[in-house]
């Protein structure tokens, strides 16, 4: 990596001339040799990736370490009876299910779901009477069975038999339900809300994005970035399922992150190469200097984001390592991508990049209705990702300005206001994912519905525990007596005895995974006994889940925060930004987790949204919704201090560092910001609950950092600060004159001569300065 050693603030800037680095010439000595083999490795992606979804999982919320874990593949070994995963729910009609020809056609079918190769366990209302197995109208009952083999194996069984028991069967109407319908219900419906939402985002970004430059062609890179990295990270994943278990929500990230990062990227990228075409430089010499100046902001972006993703890797769930290993990868891709396969474009374009310029016709209307000269007032074109001129640069400096007069106003009224929004997260409850994640038609959610609130007890809700070790009757009964006497026990049912095994089935009074079952896991696993004893159900399985994810939260937090210092101080050479960085991002996720709680757990526009709430919030969630938020909010943030260090390192001026930083930033930022919000939403709108709030709270969470962290409490916090925002102590400070980096370009393209030329004096037109870092928008 090359370093770049910092003038002083007071130092005039070197007036060398452009040179073209050995990076430069490495990725723009073969162009089209380059693309070529772009094209070569993304079609080999594309056959490496293909089907990948089908090798993907859709469980890994357990934490496979747990005693729960251990319980329950203890019980899947030594009886798979009691852990069924299949469940038949029959309808007889008007008629009861004790009806003889119910009952008959009932008993054919279980006995013919036996016969099935992969299914044990069959058992049925018909074949023991039991109650739990009948609904309290008496017009439904249950069969139940297990699909024996791995999350594949068991979905491949279900599609072969599924359509051989589902809907019309003599007097009887069935549907089908479980786990592994559940599961694999949530797969298939998300593999299709997947294609529907990249049907949706990538029309409304380009249009965006033809608005954000102006010109169709520059429009289309971002866009061949972004593709470029998800069908990459498709095929990193499918080899990744080779060795590990990868969840399939991963696809969403994807997809949302391989856009939403690649546009930010290449928008940086082309935003600073069409600066340096306008400003009279041979693309060659354009692509150097975006390269020492956009190129590193976009390293050290991606660096960040991946750091936060990274730290998802310490948690056990391969649940949330699967968000990390799709981020990782995808993030790397797109900055690779937007750092060789880009700037080889961008070379052999040129000039053209600024084709089919879209706007002209808007810009010459502007003209007439305005007078002769308007165009002009703006000879470098659009700006700041707004690409609108020196009215919208204009926009953003004054909003600077009137932030930093009154920032003491705007730094408590924006962090009282971000606090507020996040208060309902201190009321969140925890839960496990189930069939509610489903839309309230699937058939699986169908099912255990009906089963919630038709069948006796709390179906799902039941706690079991495995006995292993040699034991006599008398035992086993003085343990089920202390059982039964534990506090908010329904009933407790067993023991089914097997050779030096056995276990027993605790029902509690309450609803599966509520405060009082998590308080009777660890009752029972406080309960004295002969043998040794292992709990899993429901309740126990969040409950390990929590400890899980709070074991390991300090030290995800601690290296996310270190590791987030330490790059942020290699950018800045300040000790300060760095510790505001990570404060001011982490304030501004309140507003998202304010809004999880609100509306996903109380409820809260379940209707207009189309979601069922189950009352809790996924454990895992926050965690990920946490790392990924905080992961974008950092890359809107090294975009902006980049360019306030850079005009620091120009002027000395701290407060108008501040003011310009923003005005050549705010509205390349905002846009940026909307054109991944867009793609979140896209995401959001999937039926499956979890990936609905995955999206829409990051879009949120998202939009919220550009628009109101960014714009009024970042330069509100370094008005308070001053220059003390620049101070680090002398080891450090050389240090980071050594080690560090930052977009400041060490050969400007251009020195204004302020003797012949007053206007671009800073000390008697400052505003002018910022013509430097206009962006040329003509064709």
């Amino acid at each position: 990596m090359t370093t770049v050693n910092n003038p002083p603030a007071d130092s005039p800037p070197d007036a060398s001339p452009p040179r073209v680095g050995g990076w430069t010439r490495f990725v723009t000595a073969r162009p089209r040799l380059s693309l070529l083999a772009a094209l070569v490795l993304t079609v080999l992606a594309v056959l490496a990736g293909s089907g990948v979804a089908d090798k993907l999982g859709s469980g890994g919320w357990e934490d496979p370490g747990a005693e729960s874990t251990y319980a329950t593949e203890a019980l899947e070994r030594e009886f798979p009876d009691s852990q069924p995963n299949l469940i038949l729910l029959v309808d007889s009609g008007r008629a009861s299910v004790d009806d003889p020809a119910v009952a008959a056609e009932a008993t054919r079918l279980a006995e013919r779901l036996s016969g099935e190769k992969g299914v044990v366990g069959v058992g049925s209302y018909w074949g023991g009477k039991a109650p739990a197995l009948r609904a309290e109208d008496g017009h439904e009952a249950l069969i139940a069975a297990r699909i024996t083999g791995d999350e594949k194996t068991m979905g491949e069984t279900l599609d072969r038999i599924a359509p051989s028991y589902r809907g019309t069967q003599g007097p009887l109407e069935v549907k089908i339900g479980g786990i592994v319908a559940v599961r694999h219900e949530m797969q298939t419906i998300i593999q299709e809300d997947l294609t529907r939402a990249e049907i949706i985002a990538l029309p409304v970004t380009l249009v965006l994005l033809v608005m954000v430059f102006g010109s169709a062609v520059a429009a289309l890179l971002p866009l061949g970035v972004g593709i470029v990295a998800i069908l990459g990270t498709n095929a990193v994943l499918g080899a990744l399922t080779e060795f590990t278990e990868v969840s399939i929500f991963a696809m969403n990230l994807t997809t949302a992150l391989g856009l939403g990062l690649a546009i930010d990227y290449a928008l940086f990228i082309v935003r600073r190469f069409r600066e340096e075409v306008s400003g009279g430089a041979d693309p060659t010499t354009a692509i150097g200097t975006t390269l020492r100046t956009a190129g590193r902001t976009v390293l050290f972006s991606a660096l960040t984001v991946a750091v936060s993703l990274a730290a998802m890797l310490v948690f056990p769930q391969y649940f949330l390592r699967s968000f990390a290993y799709a981020g990782i990868a995808v993030v790397l891709l797109a900055a690779a991508a937007a750092l060789i396969l880009l700037p080889a474009a961008l070379v052999l374009l040129g000039h053209r990049v600024d084709s089919l310029d879209v706007r002209r016709l808007f810009r010459r209307g502007r003209a007439k209705s305005t007078g002769p000269g308007t165009e002009g007032s703006t000879p470098n074109g659009p700006q700041n990702g707004t690409e609108g001129g020196t009215e919208d640069r204009t926009a953003w400096g004054r909003t600077a300005t009137l932030v930093m007069r009154r920032a003491p106003f705007f730094a408590l009224g924006t962090t009282a206001v971000l606090v507020l929004l996040g208060l309902p997260f201190l009321g969140v409850k925890f839960g496990t994912a189930d069939d509610r994640q489903l839309p309230s038609s699937a058939e699986s959610h169908v099912v255990q519905q009906h089963i919630r609130d038709g069948f006796p007890g709390t179906p799902g809700g039941g706690l079991e525990v495995i006995a292993e070790g040699r034991a006599t009757q008398a035992e086993y009964a003085a343990y089920k007596e202390r059982v039964a006497a534990l506090p908010d026990v329904a009933r407790v049912d067993g023991p089914l005895v097997k050779g030096d095994a056995a276990y027993f089935t605790v029902q509690p009074e309450g609803e599966a995974v509520d405060e009082a079952g998590q308080r009777l896991v660890g009752d029972l696993r406080a309960t004295e006994a002969p043998f040794d004893t292992k709990v899993t159900g429901a309740a126990a399985v969040l409950v390990d889940s929590k400890k899980a994810i709070g074991d390991q939260l300090p030290l995800a937090a601690a290296f996310i925060t270190v590791v987030t210092l330490l790059l942020v101080f290699l950018l800045t050479g300040s000790v300060l930004i760095p510790i505001q960085a990570v404060l001011l991002n982490a304030l501004s996720l309140t507003a998202m987790f304010g809004a999880v709680v609100w509306v996903f757990q109380d409820g809260h526009l379940s209707g207009l949204l189309g979601f069922t709430s189950s009352g809790s919030i996924e454990t895992t969630l926050p965690v990920l919704m946490f790392c990924v938020a905080f992961g974008l909010s950092m890359d809107y943030g090294v975009f902006l201090l980049s360019r306030i260090k850079e005009e620091y390192d120009h002027t000395g001026d701290h407060e108008r560092s501040v003011r310009l930083g923003l005005q050549r930033t705010g509205g390349l930022i905002t846009a940026a910001a909307v054109i991944l919000a867009v793609v979140m939403v896209a995401i959001g709108t999937s039926r499956v609950t979890n990936t609905k709030m995955l999206g829409l709270g990051i879009a949120l969470a998202v939009l919220m950092d550009a628009m109101v962290v960014r714009s009024l409490l970042v330069p509100a916090i370094m008005r308070l600060t001053g220059k003390a925002t620049w101070w680090a102590p002398g080891p450090l400070r050389r240090f980071h004159q050594r080690f560090g980096l930052s977009e400041a370009d060490p050969t400007p393209a251009k020195q204004p001569n302020h003797e012949t030329d007053p206007d671009t004096d800073p000390e008697t037109n400052p505003d002018t300065d910022s013509e430097r870092d206009a962006v040329g928008a003509r064709g």
